[in-house]
């Protein structure tokens, strides 16, 4: 189904779905009503978000006595015993995916964290690798929102809403506490996660852009509902305050044959975004690049704003094309889905990832910068590329995990090593 922020109704038994009502005294099929709420009940309009679920069973029979399992290498902000606050412009190398048996919730590494989950602020930044599909096992996430950025491989999710499907270049976002597992498709996976604490994500503001552009509503697709009646026996793994619980369950939690709302799992195909430039000098903050963006209650600064940097045409006149070196009050961290990123083409390599944290400088490297300031000037096509962003108003700690990772590019700070010292106080350039 097509859109985004719609409110959708679906059924994969016809008359299922109550007409009129959301909760009669006795639904089609003996099934039982339940809504699911994504904001509190008395959240304004706009982002008031719930949905009616119609199912087999309702959730207080899929869960039994929790328990409290090794989280493995999840971690949630905020987290002092196993993170350091690195001061350092820091980037790895692409994560090896393992001959392990891992699924969606062993293969889950936090890479960093940002705020606190608690007061639903902030974020963390994972690296997911997947070997293996879950089978008869479940999950659901109660500190956040999770948007999964496919990079290696198809997966696929089987929701309490119904089936979504990835690939490279696509993303999916599973709404906090929406039940879910993980399968692969095509062999191995690997792909990159943020988990949202805060308010969910919407579609920024275009402001003087106007209607069209960017990420259009249009090309955000939700699943009809499909259910599952199986009774065997079941495991749910449940991540709640930053720790990991499982429970089991005799059936599958699987079972929404209808539902209504607009609190639902999406996905979109990041090609889709139309992206828009400069096309006559000088260069745009790369906020123009904004897919979606989780508000915070101060305007115009983000929560978490999800920025791609995709296949477009550079044409400015007597610019210099690549982003120009800054610092920023944002802390970012950047991973490269496929192809070369123009501001690094060495050393940033699909699969891999990078963080610049709050006002520590960065910028094109040498090769970057000595390219792009003696190149001719004309109509270049940048092709065959997808870099991306999470970023964030507060600073990302980062695990050991990651810290500690063979992968960690200890010279990653050498590749501006070579800039040399052009001032000549005898020399102008003309204008």
């Amino acid at each position: 189904m097509s859109g985004f922020g719609n409110s959708f109704e679906t059924e994969a038994l016809p008359g299922a779905l109550p007409v009129g009502r959301n909760s009669p005294q006795k639904i089609n099929y003996g099934l039982y009503a339940e809504q699911l709420s994504g904001s509190p009940f008395t959240a304004p309009q706009a982002t008031n978000q719930r949905s009616w679920l119609y199912r087999i069973r309702p959730t207080v029979r899929h869960t039994g006595r929790f328990k409290k399992i090794d989280r493995g290498l999840i971690r949630t902000a905020p987290e002092r015993d196993d993170t350091d606050l690195t001061l350092g412009q820091l980037r790895w190398s692409p994560t090896p995916i393992p001959k392990e048996k891992l699924t969606f919730v062993t293969g889950l590494r936090t890479v960093t964290v940002a705020g606190d989950c608690e007061s639903m602020s902030g974020m963390a930044a994972h690296v997911l690798v997947v070997t293996e599909s879950m089978v008869r096992e479940h999950f659901f996430n109660a500190d956040g929102e999770m948007l999964i950025v496919a990079q290696q491989g198809n997966l696929r999710f089987r929701t309490e809403f119904g089936l979504i499907e990835i690939a490279p270049g696509e993303i999916c976002v599973i709404p906090r506490g929406v039940i879910f597992r993980v399968e692969l498709v095509d062999g191995p996976a690997r792909a990159y996660v943020c988990e949202n604490y805060g308010g969910a994500f919407t579609l920024p503001d275009r402001g003087p852009i106007g209607a069209n552009c960017l990420a259009n509503p249009r090309d955000f697709l939700t699943p009809v509902a499909a259910y599952e009646d199986v009774e065997e026996p079941c495991t749910l793994y449940v991540k709640w305050g930053g720790e990991l619980f499982e429970t089991r369950m005799p059936h599958s939690p699987l079972d929404v044959v209808a539902w209504h709302g607009n609190y639902a799992p999406y996905k979109y195909n990041l090609r889709y975004f139309s992206p828009v430039g400069a096309i006559l000098f000088d260069h745009p903050d790369p906020s123009i690049f904004t897919v979606l963006t989780s508000p915070s209650e101060t305007p115009g600064t983000a929560n978490i704003d999800f920025v791609i940097f995709p296949e477009r045409w550079g044409v400015a006149e007597n610019t210099f094309r690549p982003p120009w070196y800054h610092r920023n009050i944002m802390s970012e961290f950047m991973g490269l889905v496929y192809g070369v990123y123009d501001a690094k083409p060495e050393g940033f390599v699909p699969g891999g990832f990078s963080l610049h944290n709050t006002m520590l400088p960065h910028g094109p490297d040498v090769d970057a910068f000595e390219q792009a300031s003696n190149v001719e000037l004309k109509p270049v096509k940048l092709a065959n590329t997808l870099a991306f962003m999470f970023e964030t108003r507060f600073r990302q700690r980062v695990t050991k995990y990651a810290a500690e990772h063979e992968a960690r590019q200890d010279d990653y700070i050498d590749c501006w090593k070579g800039l040399k010292k052009h001032f000549d106080p005898n020399r102008r350039e003309p204008r």
